[in-house]
């Protein structure tokens, strides 16, 4: 079931080059999500939020089996 969304004619253009003349925007949009849902999990992977130097763990797992 197809719908419909509106959007400005520079957004329309916007998306519009992401593709060729064979390509229609169900096909653009698609690709764009893509590579968008790619690169959240490039991010994600590759994050250093919540880590710690490898020194730093090597301590404290050290410091953990001495006791």
């Amino acid at each position: 079931m197809a719908s419909t969304i509106q959007i400005t004619r520079e957004t329309k253009q916007l998306i519009g080059s992401f593709g060729t003349k064979e390509d229609s925007y169900e096909t653009i949009i698609k690709r764009m999500y893509k590579l968008a849902l790619k690169e959240q999990l490039r991010e994600f992977l590759l994050s250093s939020e919540n880590t710690i130097p490898i020194d730093e763990a090597i301590k404290r797992v050290k410091k953990k089996w001495q006791k």
